[in-house]
């Protein structure tokens, strides 16, 4: 076996690259060429035989179909083999490491699969009578406990459905809290360095948004947040660890000082994968935050859902919890549904609900899978996972970043190491390709150009999941990419992938004219 000098591989004596081959099935191997389930279908093919009917009379009272359903029809066979081919050009947290930054892509155990799909849970109708959902209902206050256990804070919220839900929840509990005092502040404060939609949200809901810039060490500059402080602010949000990878280490003093402005602290909770059991956010100083389940507690993430996005809440601002609120007396648990029942419940007096988030009450599955996720863990395990995901990334960061420039490397980061483009400065390849050419090597591309505050980043989540095994091929691959792109091989990074199903994408004229929908071509008319 001898060292390839060009590739940096190992490879076997006589080993010549096969040259591109065109094959006459257009497959490579057992890479199928999948076309849309459209295409493939043909009229009149169905995987089910139905028995002839005769209709009579009017025909369904004059509404008989006068063209073509327009659904594909194929075999069963071919149904399973369609979707299999295309499972097979999917990359996923089961095919390997998901570096994602920002994102949590953690190992979902199938345990908790298998109880989010148990008799009571996975057919819960939402309209169930209560003597039928007690189980559930006691399986939500369960969860709640342990939800405000992991953050020190008294109240939460169970009904927003993800992150950015979770964020609107918040600011219209934030905003009901100012309006009790008879107060208006139209102003929230949100560092530079936040999630998109950190700002998205406060504008969402009214307020108007005035950013805090960050230090040159990535930390949100507590200074001059400080300075920004009025009689018109109603709450910074602030996400901690930051979108650089970064625990900022004034959050308390940040804290004392927003409420002694008379304003709210709220805190994103997409990282709370980095000190769930670790730190509680209730000490910190914070009044509200969301928390991914589908982060942190493992549960399915990705694909626009599911997701579940319960709030923690202050005891300033647990009376502004949205409806409905649960209960329980001595008939069991109940949910309050409207602020005419809150007067049959003493204990909940001093509640004044702003309203409620969504119709129902929750994603019933997320919660099965968050809470099968914290009692196989217990509170230490979360702990532990926690720690887990720091140390990995500190490792990733640590061996990279003699190759790769870090932009804050000079102290240990917390859940996600950060890199810039500083170290393919003169090399003619960017931070896409860079991305992109990992693709060939069998790996899904790192978070790319976030934070917006360092050029060119790219942010690295390795989770708790991954073995030292599985980091160090990982680390192999960057350092061998990082010394060819300085070694001037830009034509490795050129135009790639090539080696997945589909080439590099046109992703600007893919985001603003998407094709989101098929039309069959029309056949050309026979001549005359």
């Amino acid at each position: 076996m001898e060292i390839d000098a060009n590739r940096r591989k190992v490879v076997a004596p006589g080993y010549h690259a096969p040259e591109e081959l065109t094959t006459i099935s257009g497959d490579r191997g057992l890479d199928h060429e999948e076309k849309l389930i459209f295409e493939i279908g043909r009229d009149g093919v169905t995987g089910v035989d139905f028995p002839e009917v005769q209709l009579s009379g009017a025909r369904l009272g004059g509404q008989q179909r006068k063209t073509a359903i327009g659904l594909p029809g194929l075999s069963e066979p071919e149904v399973i083999r369609h979707y299999v081919r295309l499972s097979r050009m999917n990359y996923a947290i089961d095919a390997g490491l998901y570096p994602l930054g920002s994102c949590t892509m953690k190992h979902n155990p199938r345990l908790n699969e298998k109880m989010a799909r148990l008799p009571g849970f996975g057919d819960l109708h939402p309209l169930a009578p209560r003597a039928t959902t007690q189980g559930a209902l006691a399986l939500i206050s369960q969860l709640m406990n342990w939800l405000t256990v992991l953050t020190g804070m008294p109240a939460v919220a169970m009904s927003p459905k993800a992150g950015a839900h979770g964020e609107l929840c918040g600011l219209l509990a934030i905003r009901a809290a100012i309006a009790a005092r008879g107060e208006n502040r139209p102003r929230i404060l949100v560092p530079e360095s936040a999630h998109g939609t950190n700002p998205a949200t406060a504008a969402f809901a009214g307020f108007t948004v005035d950013e805090v810039p960050a230090k040159p060490n990535g930390h949100v500059d507590a200074q001059a947040l400080k300075a920004k402080l009025g009689p018109d602010v109603a709450a910074i949000m602030l996400t901690n660890p930051n979108t650089c990878g970064l625990f900022e280490g004034e959050v308390v003093e940040i804290a004392k000082a927003v409420h002694e402005a008379g304003a709210y602290f709220y805190c994103d909770g997409a990282n709370f994968n980095a000190i769930a059991g670790r730190v509680r956010p209730g000490d910190l100083g914070i009044d509200a935050m969301h928390i991914n389940l589908h982060k942190t507690f493992s549960t399915p993430h990705g694909g626009g859902g599911p997701g579940a996005g319960p709030v923690v809440l202050s005891a300033a601002l647990a009376p502004f919890a949205p409806l409905p609120l649960l209960v329980a007396d001595k008939d069991g648990f109940k949910l309050i549904e409207d602020r005419d029942e809150l007067r049959l419940f003493s204990e909940l007096g001093g509640a004044k609900p702003f309203g409620r988030m969504s119709a129902f009450h929750g994603q019933m599955g997320m919660f099965v899978r968050a809470l099968a996720y914290m009692l196989s863990h217990g509170r230490d395990g979360v702990r532990q996972a926690s720690e887990d995901a720091v140390l990995s990334a500190n490792y990733i960061l640590a061996s990279l970043k003699d190759v790769m420039s870090a932009p804050f490397g000079d102290g240990p980061c917390m859940h996600e190491a950060l890199f810039d483009d500083t170290f393919l400065e003169g090399t003619g390849v960017t931070t896409l390709d860079f991305a992109k050419a990992m693709i060939d090597e069998g790996y899904h591309p790192m978070t790319m150009y976030f934070p917006l505050v360092v050029h060119g980043a790219m942010l690295i989540e390795p989770t708790e999941s991954e073995s030292k095994a599985s980091l160090d091929a990982f680390i192999h691959v960057l350092r061998e990419m990082a010394l060819e792109a300085k070694a001037g091989r830009k034509a490795r990074f050129e135009g790639a992938p090539r080696l997945a199903p589909r080439r590099r994408l046109d992703e600007t004229a893919a985001a603003r004219k998407p094709i989101l929908r098929w039309k069959r071509a029309e056949l050309p008319q026979a001549a005359e």
